[in-house]
């Protein structure tokens, strides 16, 4: 992995080099925006393509105030862990050893629960892995889909292990510029096409209803759509690579830095308010797709035909052209997911090591050699997975379902950081802690019904 475009070999460290005045303006912020982008990058996949679009598949337009929701509360959540690393230096999983509770081999329990809900992520870029070589096999038939993952597999892993932050983060901008454009586009014809939309179904979707069927659809779309559990745990991480903290300084009893440090969490509120409007986007003109076009048809995406499937929200409305129109975005939106999540795990991982004791925190050598195995684990584990099950559909859900049991967990830990551990006069506004709390409360109903559905009852 190449060396990040800074002066020194440790990112998780402070030097009087680093230190930056943060801007002042709208427009000077906005060219410091890139962690809210990669974040976006690996939700859309996963979450919008396939999650969202199968649950309006299934249930039409009757959640999609759930979705909404699930895109807008979590980006408090997400500022909040962002301002927390800001202005203390600390990645998540640092913060997560200040929680109460038993330890193993040196690391917290929330930590070690990370690593759990992880392995479930990986199910969900199997199925990233799986639709892309689904569009590829479309595209080029002679080619089997399995021999498509593996090419996908080793194209990944060269691109990854030869890529800085900055190499990751023009990467991941421009696959989010594309299904950016892809979602312009199917929204304005939708909305034109009377047989497949009308406000009236818009306007009942919005009333506070429960489905009677699709309820794993709807916990795995709470869990992965916006911000999901495992993005809000690598936010700060790609604030740290980015630069944030490390402008702000080294924490210390100054007005000078508390300014630089308000500052900065101002320019990462710009990142993830950006980030939202991109992703929320997305994520609703998908699940009218899904729920305007296929559950008119009857059509419910699965396994190797998932992709198939979901192709006639383009072909439907825009004829060959909206097919492969669609092929294009969704190479983009799935690529996109599995390149992010995969990047963003890769520096989780060390860290998890780095709290156990493995190597010291400032050994950038080990961090970046570590970096370099989980990026080969991270990839090979999915790659294998897409063998063993041959279900995408099914595997994001899983991933979903598993990612809302770990959201309170990390929203209560967020709420005892904030009110322990952070600089009282770098503290948010006052409603913002009643707020966490109707929050945490939102996301114990979620894992609730999730554990339910886990354990067959």
């Amino acid at each position: 992995m190449a060396e990040p475009n800074t002066n020194q070999k440790d990112l998780y460290g402070y030097h009087a080099s680093d230190v930056k005045e943060p801007p002042t303006t709208l427009s000077g912020a906005l060219k410091q925006v890139g962690p809210g982008i990669l974040l976006t990058a690996s939700i859309v996949g996963t979450g919008e393509l396939i999650a969202t679009t199968t649950l309006g598949a299934e249930i039409g337009y009757v959640m999609l105030w759930a979705v909404i929701l699930s895109c807008l509360i979590k980006v408090v959540v997400q500022a909040m862990m962002g301002r927390y690393s800001i202005a203390t230096g600390e990645t998540t999983l640092e913060s997560f050893q200040r929680f109460p509770g038993p330890r193993f081999a040196g690391a917290n329990w929330i930590t070690w629960l990370w690593a759990a809900i992880v392995f479930f992520v990986l199910l969900q870029v199997g199925a990233m892995f799986s639709g892309v070589a689904q569009v590829m096999n479309i595209l080029l038939p002679a080619v089997p889909v399995d021999i498509w993952v593996l090419i996908l597999g080793v194209f990944t892993l060269w691109v990854l292990l030869a890529g800085s932050y900055a190499k990751v983060e023009v990467f991941a901008t421009w696959m989010v510029a594309i299904f950016t454009l892809m979602t312009l586009v199917s929204v304005y014809v939708l909305i034109n096409k009377p047989q497949f939309f009308s406000w009236g179904e818009v306007t009942s979707g919005l009333k506070f209803a429960f489905p009677d069927a699709g309820i794993a659809t709807a916990i795995a779309v709470f869990g992965i759509t916006g911000v999901g559990a495992t993005e809000l745990v690598a936010y700060p991480y790609w604030c740290v690579e980015k630069g944030y903290a490390r402008y702000a300084g080294k924490p210390e009893d100054s007005e000078a830095w508390r300014n630089r440090a308000r500052g900065w969490i101002k320019v990462m509120h710009t990142d993830i308010i950006a980030a939202m409007l991109i992703y929320t986007f997305a994520t609703v003109a998908f699940y009218l797709l899904g729920a305007g076009i296929l559950n008119k048809m009857g059509l419910v995406p699965k396994g190797n035909e998932m992709i198939k499937t979901l192709s006639n929200m383009y072909s439907e409305t825009m004829g060959p052209f909206g097919f492969y129109l669609f092929l294009i975005g969704a190479i983009a939106v799935l690529y996109s997911t599995i390149f992010a999540a995969t990047a963003a795990h890769a520096r989780l991982y060390p860290d998890m090591l780095q709290i156990m004791g493995i190597f010291k925190r400032n050994d950038y050598t080990a961090r970046v050699k570590w970096v370099k195995i989980f990026t080969v684990i991270l990839i090979v584990v999915p790659v294998i997975m897409h063998y063993s099950f041959k279900a995408p559909v099914a595997m994001v859900k899983a991933g979903g379902i598993a990612q809302s049991l770990l959201l309170p967990v990390i929203a209560l830990s967020t709420i005892l950081l904030l009110n322990r551990h952070l600089e009282h006069r770098l503290k948010p506004q006052a409603w913002v802690m009643p707020t966490l709390w109707v929050i945490l409360f939102i996301m114990l109903i979620a894992a609730y019904f999730g554990i339910k559905k886990i354990l067959g009852l």
